[in-house]
């Protein structure tokens, strides 16, 4: 595969060998689990991983991106998160525009598994050579809880690497009284994962807050706490 490859026919060549791969008894427990309305080809995460990362080394930045857009267009699980892993293994190439494509990406997800990979993972890496802490401030104030969520999650890469603990701790004050499930689970993720190597800061950051209060709950630091996972 080159980088003069036409889109659509790389988007066709995945979608063919993951539906391969893939099996109804998969795809159909998939669908229940995620709660989703998007077709499911039923392949392993595993081997989406393959073939995203099989295709993204025959292609430069551009062509990666043209990719994804094209990827994403069609409703299909296997699709999209090809089209977020991609992003993920180009993420070191990409600019502070890019950002307008995450978020439309992130708007259209509907489910954390989408999600977690574009904020955590893409946009994550992204705040490792970008300044875009503007960027996601605005997202955490935004109607879509999802990108309010990606906000959030995209400083757990940034804080295991030493940034500062006060960007995330800012967002997360304005979400204390937030009600949505995975508002209050992404605050506790990246205390717990931040709380590993930074304790301190986590603890002065929970310390004020009363004990009843759900993020304290969630989010206490402790020796043995790991996280959820991505749907944590």
């Amino acid at each position: 595969m080159t980088d003069t490859a036409d889109p659509a026919e790389l988007a066709w060549a995945i979608e063919t060998e993951l539906e391969r791969t893939g099996s109804p008894e998969r795809a159909a427990g998939e669908k229940r689990y995620l709660k989703s309305d998007m077709n499911f080809l039923g392949a392993t995460l595993a081997d989406i991983r393959r073939v995203a990362r099989q295709t993204a080394k025959g292609l430069d930045r551009d062509g990666a991106v043209d990719l994804v857009e094209e990827l994403w267009s069609v409703p299909t699980f296997e699709r999209r998160m090809a089209a977020a892993l991609i992003l993920e293994l180009r993420a070191g190439e990409l600019r502070s525009g890019d950002l307008k494509l995450i978020e439309r990406l992130i708007r259209g997800s509907r489910t954390w598994a989408l999600v977690d990979v574009l904020s955590g993972d893409v946009v994550g890496e992204m705040g490792l050579h970008l300044r875009i802490r503007r960027t996601l401030d605005r997202w955490a104030r935004v109607d879509d809880f999802w990108v309010r969520r990606s906000s959030l999650l995209a400083e757990l890469t940034p804080l295991k690497h030493g940034a500062p603990f006060e960007p995330f701790a800012r967002r997360a004050d304005a979400m204390l009284d937030e009600t949505e499930f995975f508002i209050r689970k992404a605050i506790g993720w990246v205390l717990r994962e931040t709380s590993k190597t930074r304790p301190d800061e986590v603890y002065r950051w929970i310390a004020p807050l009363r004990t009843e209060h759900p993020a304290s709950r969630c989010a206490r630091p402790s020796n043995t706490s790991t996280p959820n996972g991505p749907s944590g």
